[in-house]
């Protein structure tokens, strides 16, 4: 599923020859060693960077060790305070812009995204995606080992969106994405300041509103079998709110005349 305006791209175009996965972490010491194990296997040709929010649990030392081991391809980023996953990728995404990669691409560190799937993403950005969404809820998209009640708060979420946005994305809270850089250097990111499910709402929400072009991907999610989610009752709350204001905005920006020229 593509939404937005197609940018015509020039032959032989593969942003994502210079690929960064970024992995923001919080107290994950059993699952990074299993992510970036199946990373490698998966997709041995991507660069990874583990942002770490000073986990207590030793998550950052650990990066460290996998990081000195494969210096060109493993890179750690300490940050000093845990203040939320759009906070740490954001920080992310300055690291790697700055270092020239052309395409960068969330993940979370619990298992599940599936890295075996990444490829289906990276395809999608060279076929001509700006931005790839891992969805779960589009024909061929899955959840697996997930609540009801998590499930119907999941989709809940996403169809409140879709509609409060007027846009076409049905899994637009999914975290598993890769962006071409321009989208990066476009959607002004100095000013994102949204956290948890609200982030990825923001970051589409720009992405569209831009005019760049949103593709979904259908993949299998898996719930996490060790470690505890990082999901709190302030960031659906924020989302709520956020969106309902998107949503009229845009709804306003619309329907305002078109200026007269004189």
């Amino acid at each position: 599923m593509t939404t937005g305006d197609a940018v015509p791209r020039l032959a032989g175009d593969r942003p994502t020859l210079r690929t960064l996965v970024i992995i923001p972490t919080f107290n994950e010491r059993e699952n990074l060693p299993l992510i970036l194990q199946r990373l490698q296997r998966a997709c041995p040709a991507v660069h990874v960077l583990v942002v770490d929010d000073n986990s207590p649990d030793g998550t950052g030392q650990l990066a460290d060790d996998f990081a000195a081991a494969d210096p060109d391809r493993i890179h750690v980023m300490h940050r000093t305070v845990k203040d939320g996953l759009g906070a740490a990728y954001l920080a992310g995404f300055a690291w790697g812009l700055s270092r020239g990669y052309t395409t960068v691409v969330e993940m979370d560190a619990d298992g599940s995204h599936a890295p075996e799937q990444l490829h289906l993403l990276l395809e999608a950005v060279d076929a001509g995606a700006d931005l790839a969404i891992g969805s779960r809820y589009v024909e061929g998209g899955n959840v697996q080992n997930w609540p009801w009640r998590r499930w119907a708060l999941s989709w809940t979420a996403n169809t409140y969106a879709r509609l409060a946005l007027g846009i076409g994305i049905h899994d637009i809270t999914a975290g598993y994405r890769a962006y071409r850089r321009e989208v990066l250097q476009k959607i002004d990111l100095d000013h994102v300041d949204s956290k948890g499910y609200c982030f990825q709402i923001d970051l589409t929400w720009r992405t569209i509103t831009n005019g760049f072009v949103v593709t979904e991907v259908p993949i299998t999610f898996t719930e996490r079998e060790l470690g505890v989610s990082k999901m709190s009752g302030s960031n659906i709350r924020e989302a709520l709110v956020k969106v309902a204001q998107w949503g009229i905005d845009g709804r306003l920006h619309r329907n305002r005349p078109a200026p007269v020229a004189r």
